[in-house]
């Protein structure tokens, strides 16, 4: 889902944009990923570059305020677990 959560947040863009942005993922994985999300019609390639189609951009959506409360939750326990080593 990385690649898609940087194509709804920071546009489209080619192949050598996305591995930029998405920073430590590697050239043949993904190829990989954005072929798995266009065979599941999450993602197309319009001649210019990459982006979300309508239905991924739904996900995108839906997904966010679960990466929000994931990022709670990790806090939470994270500090949780903190206390315990003390």
């Amino acid at each position: 889902m990385g690649v898609l959560w940087t194509l709804c947040k920071e546009g489209p863009c080619t192949f050598r944009e996305l591995q930029h942005r998405c920073e430590t993922i590697s050239p043949t994985v993904l190829n990989s990923r954005l072929k798995e999300l266009r065979e599941a019609e999450l993602v197309e390639h319009d001649g210019r570059g990459y982006n979300a189609t309508p239905m991924g951009s739904e996900l995108y959506h839906l997904l966010v305020p679960l990466g929000g409360w994931s990022k709670s939750w990790a806090k939470k326990f994270s500090s949780g677990r903190n206390r315990q080593a003390s």
